[in-house]
């Protein structure tokens, strides 16, 4: 499965593509605008965006994208941030501080 995920904390992304997203092909992109470009360049089956980024809040990314094309799991560390990705149009939420279980996430969503 082709998955980009937004994160702009480089270090996380690195260890939760290794630990938990390794059997994937997994773009990380550090911005709404960075993805915005990777998604204008490939086609992805999953978008795993976070809810804080640098440029933005997680949720302006997932309004923008055509859902339709690809299922979104939204990625935040509090409540809040969950329940704007929720109503942006993410198909689900993951929290940060429950990555191990991202498999399932990716499973219910598909």
């Amino acid at each position: 499965m082709r998955i980009l995920y937004v994160e702009n904390h480089a270090v996380f992304a690195e260890t939760v593509t290794r630990q938990f997203l390794s059997d994937h092909s997994v773009v990380v992109v550090p911005s709404i605008a960075a993805a915005e470009d990777a998604l204008r360049g490939s086609e992805f089956d999953l978008l795993l965006a976070d809810y804080d980024l640098d440029d933005g809040k997680g949720d302006e990314l997932v309004r923008r994208v055509d859902g339709g094309k690809m299922k979104i799991i939204g990625v935040s560390s509090h409540q809040a941030g969950t329940d704007a990705l929720m109503k942006a149009g993410a198909d689900m939420v993951c929290g940060k501080m429950d990555f191990d279980e991202i498999e399932i996430a990716i499973e219910r969503v598909f």
